[in-house]
Protein backbone atom coordinates (compact mmCIF):
# COMPACT_ATOMS: atom_id res chain seq x y z
CA UNK A 1 0.00 0.00 0.00
CA UNK A 2 2.63 2.27 1.22
CA UNK A 3 4.44 1.15 -2.39
CA UNK A 4 1.27 2.48 -4.45
CA UNK A 5 1.41 6.03 -2.80
CA UNK A 6 4.89 6.55 -3.18
CA UNK A 7 4.67 5.65 -7.04
CA UNK A 8 1.33 8.20 -7.23
CA UNK A 9 3.07 10.82 -4.59
CA UNK A 10 6.06 10.79 -7.52
CA UNK A 11 3.00 10.58 -10.60
CA UNK A 12 1.64 13.77 -9.37
CA UNK A 13 5.39 15.66 -8.91
CA UNK A 14 6.29 14.62 -12.64
CA UNK A 15 2.61 15.77 -13.74
CA UNK A 16 3.83 19.15 -11.45
CA UNK A 17 7.32 19.36 -13.35
CA UNK A 18 5.67 19.03 -16.57
CA UNK A 19 3.01 22.14 -16.15
CA UNK A 20 5.34 24.18 -14.15
CA UNK A 21 7.44 23.89 -17.31
CA UNK A 22 5.29 24.32 -19.63
CA UNK A 23 6.73 21.13 -21.47
CA UNK A 24 2.76 20.23 -21.74
CA UNK A 25 2.03 23.84 -23.87
CA UNK A 26 5.61 24.40 -26.19
CA UNK A 27 4.00 27.61 -27.59
CA UNK A 28 7.00 29.65 -25.45
CA UNK A 29 9.59 28.10 -26.69
CA UNK A 30 8.37 28.14 -30.49
CA UNK A 31 8.22 31.56 -30.12
CA UNK A 32 12.12 31.63 -28.58
CA UNK A 33 13.21 29.07 -30.96
CA UNK A 34 12.13 30.31 -34.80
CA UNK A 35 13.74 34.00 -33.88
CA UNK A 36 16.69 32.16 -32.93
CA UNK A 37 16.94 30.46 -35.97
CA UNK A 38 16.81 33.77 -38.24
CA UNK A 39 19.72 34.66 -36.20
CA UNK A 40 21.49 31.61 -36.30
CA UNK A 41 21.29 30.75 -40.05
CA UNK A 42 21.96 34.38 -41.04
CA UNK A 43 24.83 34.50 -39.00
CA UNK A 44 26.08 31.29 -40.46
CA UNK A 45 25.20 32.17 -43.99
CA UNK A 46 23.27 29.27 -43.93
CA UNK A 47 22.71 25.76 -42.12
CA UNK A 48 24.16 26.23 -38.78
CA UNK A 49 27.00 23.72 -37.27
CA UNK A 50 25.44 20.66 -35.93
CA UNK A 51 26.95 21.55 -32.54
CA UNK A 52 25.89 25.15 -33.06
CA UNK A 53 22.00 23.83 -34.09
CA UNK A 54 22.06 21.42 -30.89
CA UNK A 55 23.43 23.77 -28.18
CA UNK A 56 20.97 26.55 -29.22
CA UNK A 57 17.60 24.83 -29.58
CA UNK A 58 18.08 22.42 -26.22
CA UNK A 59 19.42 26.03 -24.70
CA UNK A 60 16.09 27.22 -25.84
CA UNK A 61 13.85 25.13 -24.39
CA UNK A 62 15.63 24.94 -21.33
CA UNK A 63 15.79 28.46 -20.82
CA UNK A 64 12.18 28.79 -21.47
CA UNK A 65 11.54 26.30 -18.95
CA UNK A 66 13.84 28.20 -16.33
CA UNK A 67 11.82 31.20 -17.02
CA UNK A 68 8.69 29.77 -16.30
CA UNK A 69 9.05 27.98 -13.70
CA UNK A 70 10.36 31.09 -11.59
CA UNK A 71 7.79 33.05 -12.80
CA UNK A 72 5.64 30.47 -10.84
CA UNK A 73 7.77 30.70 -8.13
CA UNK A 74 7.30 34.80 -8.28
CA UNK A 75 3.43 34.90 -9.08
CA UNK A 76 2.84 31.57 -6.62
CA UNK A 77 0.98 34.24 -4.08
CA UNK A 78 -1.59 35.84 -6.64
CA UNK A 79 -1.74 32.96 -9.11
CA UNK A 80 -4.70 31.26 -6.75
CA UNK A 81 -6.47 34.54 -7.87
CA UNK A 82 -6.44 34.66 -12.09
CA UNK A 83 -8.58 32.31 -13.50
CA UNK A 84 -6.08 31.03 -16.32
CA UNK A 85 -3.39 30.04 -13.14
CA UNK A 86 -5.48 29.07 -10.64
CA UNK A 87 -4.52 25.27 -10.99
CA UNK A 88 -0.64 25.52 -11.15
CA UNK A 89 1.68 23.38 -8.99
CA UNK A 90 2.30 26.13 -6.53
CA UNK A 91 -1.13 27.32 -6.06
CA UNK A 92 -2.47 23.53 -5.72
CA UNK A 93 0.43 21.98 -3.74
CA UNK A 94 1.47 19.69 -5.54
CA UNK A 95 4.61 21.17 -6.06
CA UNK A 96 6.52 23.13 -2.74
CA UNK A 97 8.16 26.51 -3.43
CA UNK A 98 11.64 24.57 -2.57
CA UNK A 99 10.98 22.55 -5.36
CA UNK A 100 10.14 25.19 -7.49
CA UNK A 101 13.48 27.01 -7.13
CA UNK A 102 15.84 23.50 -7.00
CA UNK A 103 14.08 22.78 -10.34
CA UNK A 104 14.98 25.86 -11.55
CA UNK A 105 18.67 25.71 -10.48
CA UNK A 106 18.67 22.46 -12.06
CA UNK A 107 17.87 23.80 -15.65
CA UNK A 108 20.26 26.72 -15.02
CA UNK A 109 22.97 24.71 -14.41
CA UNK A 110 21.87 22.51 -17.83
CA UNK A 111 22.04 25.93 -19.46
CA UNK A 112 25.36 26.40 -18.48
CA UNK A 113 26.58 23.40 -19.25
CA UNK A 114 25.62 23.60 -22.87
CA UNK A 115 26.67 27.35 -23.15
CA UNK A 116 30.41 26.35 -21.66
CA UNK A 117 30.59 24.27 -25.30
CA UNK A 118 30.74 27.57 -26.98
CA UNK A 119 33.20 30.50 -27.26
CA UNK A 120 34.35 32.52 -24.24
CA UNK A 121 32.43 35.76 -25.74
CA UNK A 122 28.92 33.98 -25.79
CA UNK A 123 29.77 32.70 -22.44
CA UNK A 124 29.89 36.16 -21.26
CA UNK A 125 26.51 37.38 -22.90
CA UNK A 126 24.64 34.23 -21.76
CA UNK A 127 25.17 35.96 -18.25
CA UNK A 128 22.66 38.46 -18.97
CA UNK A 129 20.73 35.85 -20.38
CA UNK A 130 20.16 34.30 -17.32
CA UNK A 131 19.63 37.61 -15.77
CA UNK A 132 16.77 38.74 -17.96
CA UNK A 133 14.88 35.13 -17.43
CA UNK A 134 14.89 35.70 -14.11
CA UNK A 135 14.26 39.28 -13.51
CA UNK A 136 11.18 39.43 -15.85
CA UNK A 137 8.36 37.93 -13.55
CA UNK A 138 9.29 40.55 -10.86
CA UNK A 139 9.16 42.84 -13.42
CA UNK A 140 5.06 43.02 -13.17
CA UNK A 141 5.00 44.66 -10.14
CA UNK A 142 7.67 47.45 -10.56
CA UNK A 143 6.32 48.60 -14.20
CA UNK A 144 3.48 48.83 -16.64
CA UNK A 145 6.05 47.35 -19.21
CA UNK A 146 6.89 43.87 -18.06
CA UNK A 147 6.17 42.54 -21.59
CA UNK A 148 9.80 44.71 -22.90
CA UNK A 149 11.89 42.63 -20.38
CA UNK A 150 10.56 39.55 -21.77
CA UNK A 151 11.16 40.69 -25.43
CA UNK A 152 14.43 41.36 -24.75
CA UNK A 153 14.62 38.11 -22.87
CA UNK A 154 13.25 35.92 -25.75
CA UNK A 155 15.50 38.33 -28.38
CA UNK A 156 19.28 38.07 -26.37
CA UNK A 157 19.71 34.62 -27.93
CA UNK A 158 19.71 35.98 -31.46
CA UNK A 159 22.87 37.69 -29.83
CA UNK A 160 24.40 35.16 -28.65
CA UNK A 161 23.89 33.00 -31.99
CA UNK A 162 25.54 36.54 -34.16
CA UNK A 163 28.67 36.26 -31.29
CA UNK A 164 29.05 32.49 -31.93
CA UNK A 165 28.81 32.21 -35.45
CA UNK A 166 30.34 35.33 -36.70
CA UNK A 167 32.49 36.34 -33.40
CA UNK A 168 30.78 40.12 -33.75
CA UNK A 169 27.62 41.66 -32.86
CA UNK A 170 26.84 43.90 -36.76
CA UNK A 171 24.20 46.03 -37.31
CA UNK A 172 21.74 43.79 -38.61
CA UNK A 173 21.74 41.79 -35.14
CA UNK A 174 20.12 44.40 -33.42
CA UNK A 175 17.59 45.23 -36.03
CA UNK A 176 16.95 41.99 -35.72
CA UNK A 177 17.04 42.23 -32.19
CA UNK A 178 14.44 45.37 -32.02
CA UNK A 179 12.14 43.44 -34.85
CA UNK A 180 11.68 40.42 -32.24
CA UNK A 181 11.61 42.51 -28.97
CA UNK A 182 8.63 44.88 -30.24
CA UNK A 183 6.83 41.54 -31.90
CA UNK A 184 7.01 40.41 -28.22
CA UNK A 185 5.54 43.31 -26.61
CA UNK A 186 2.64 43.01 -29.59
CA UNK A 187 2.01 39.21 -28.67
CA UNK A 188 2.50 39.31 -25.13
CA UNK A 189 0.29 42.30 -24.79
CA UNK A 190 -2.98 40.08 -26.71
CA UNK A 191 -1.60 37.17 -24.20
CA UNK A 192 -1.88 39.98 -21.09
CA UNK A 193 -5.17 41.18 -22.43
CA UNK A 194 -6.80 37.53 -21.58
CA UNK A 195 -5.78 38.42 -17.58
CA UNK A 196 -6.40 42.29 -17.63
CA UNK A 197 -9.47 42.18 -15.52
CA UNK A 198 -7.89 39.78 -12.64
CA UNK A 199 -4.82 41.56 -12.77
CA UNK A 200 -6.23 45.03 -12.11
CA UNK A 201 -7.77 43.37 -9.13
CA UNK A 202 -4.63 41.84 -7.47
CA UNK A 203 -2.62 44.73 -8.97
CA UNK A 204 0.03 43.39 -11.51
CA UNK A 205 0.76 45.78 -13.82
CA UNK A 206 1.24 44.79 -17.99
CA UNK A 207 1.08 46.38 -20.70
CA UNK A 208 -2.60 45.09 -21.83
CA UNK A 209 -3.32 47.49 -18.86
CA UNK A 210 -0.90 50.39 -19.58
CA UNK A 211 -2.02 50.37 -23.29
CA UNK A 212 -5.94 50.30 -21.75
CA UNK A 213 -8.50 51.33 -25.01
CA UNK A 214 -6.02 52.42 -27.09
CA UNK A 215 -4.31 48.39 -27.06
CA UNK A 216 -5.25 47.45 -30.57
CA UNK A 217 -3.86 50.11 -31.99
CA UNK A 218 -0.73 49.88 -30.17
CA UNK A 219 -0.16 45.92 -31.30
CA UNK A 220 -1.25 47.02 -34.85
CA UNK A 221 1.64 49.68 -34.42
CA UNK A 222 4.03 47.28 -32.79
CA UNK A 223 3.24 44.70 -35.47
CA UNK A 224 4.04 47.42 -38.51
CA UNK A 225 7.35 48.01 -36.88
CA UNK A 226 8.38 44.64 -36.90
CA UNK A 227 7.41 43.99 -40.24
CA UNK A 228 9.28 47.66 -41.31
CA UNK A 229 12.47 46.13 -39.46
CA UNK A 230 12.41 43.09 -40.68
CA UNK A 231 11.98 44.20 -44.21
CA UNK A 232 15.51 46.52 -43.25
CA UNK A 233 17.02 43.46 -42.81
CA UNK A 234 16.37 41.99 -45.87
CA UNK A 235 17.36 44.65 -47.82
CA UNK A 236 20.67 44.92 -45.71
CA UNK A 237 21.24 41.37 -46.80
CA UNK A 238 19.80 41.55 -50.38
CA UNK A 239 17.41 38.84 -49.78
CA UNK A 240 14.83 38.21 -52.78
CA UNK A 241 11.32 37.30 -52.94
CA UNK A 242 11.14 34.04 -50.57
CA UNK A 243 11.89 36.18 -47.47
CA UNK A 244 9.77 39.07 -49.08
CA UNK A 245 6.63 36.77 -49.87
CA UNK A 246 6.93 35.50 -46.05
CA UNK A 247 6.75 38.90 -44.49
CA UNK A 248 3.78 39.25 -46.86
CA UNK A 249 2.42 36.13 -44.81
CA UNK A 250 3.44 37.30 -41.63
CA UNK A 251 1.57 40.58 -42.69
CA UNK A 252 -1.60 38.21 -43.33
CA UNK A 253 -1.43 36.33 -40.18
CA UNK A 254 -1.46 39.54 -38.20
CA UNK A 255 -4.10 40.85 -40.03
CA UNK A 256 -5.76 37.80 -39.00
CA UNK A 257 -4.59 38.54 -35.26
CA UNK A 258 -6.30 42.00 -35.25
CA UNK A 259 -9.71 40.42 -36.40
CA UNK A 260 -9.54 37.59 -33.42
CA UNK A 261 -8.51 40.58 -30.78
CA UNK A 262 -11.25 42.83 -32.32
CA UNK A 263 -13.79 42.23 -29.69
CA UNK A 264 -11.01 41.65 -26.96
CA UNK A 265 -13.05 38.45 -25.89
CA UNK A 266 -10.35 36.11 -24.11
CA UNK A 267 -10.59 33.05 -25.73
CA UNK A 268 -9.83 34.93 -28.97
CA UNK A 269 -7.31 36.76 -27.62
CA UNK A 270 -5.45 34.04 -26.20
CA UNK A 271 -5.76 32.35 -30.13
CA UNK A 272 -4.35 35.25 -31.69
CA UNK A 273 -1.66 34.82 -29.31
CA UNK A 274 -1.26 31.13 -30.25
CA UNK A 275 -0.62 32.14 -33.86
CA UNK A 276 2.54 33.81 -33.80
CA UNK A 277 3.93 30.92 -33.61
CA UNK A 278 3.10 30.53 -37.44
CA UNK A 279 4.46 33.96 -37.93
CA UNK A 280 7.93 33.07 -36.59
CA UNK A 281 8.05 29.89 -39.05
CA UNK A 282 7.37 31.55 -41.78
CA UNK A 283 10.10 33.83 -41.67
CA UNK A 284 12.44 31.59 -40.26
CA UNK A 285 11.40 29.28 -44.14
CA UNK A 286 12.26 33.04 -46.07
CA UNK A 287 15.21 32.84 -44.47
CA UNK A 288 15.88 29.27 -44.80
CA UNK A 289 15.04 29.29 -49.03
CA UNK A 290 17.36 32.88 -49.05
CA UNK A 291 20.31 30.59 -47.94
CA UNK A 292 19.46 27.22 -49.76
Amino acid sequence: MKAVETASSLAQKWQGIVQITRADKPIGSYLLLWPTYWALWIACDGFPPLHWLIVFSLGVFVMRSAGCVINDWADREVDGQVKRTQHRPLVSGVLTPNDALSLFGLLIGVALGLVLTLSWYTIQLSVVAVLLAASYPFMKRYTQLPQVVLGAAFSWGMIMAFSEGMGEIPVVAWLLFSANLLWTVAYDTMYAMVDRDDDLKIGVKSTAILFGQHDKRIILLLQLLTLGLLASVGEILAFGWPYQLSLVIAAGFFCYQQILIVNRERDKCFQAFLNNHFVGLVVFVGIAIEHL
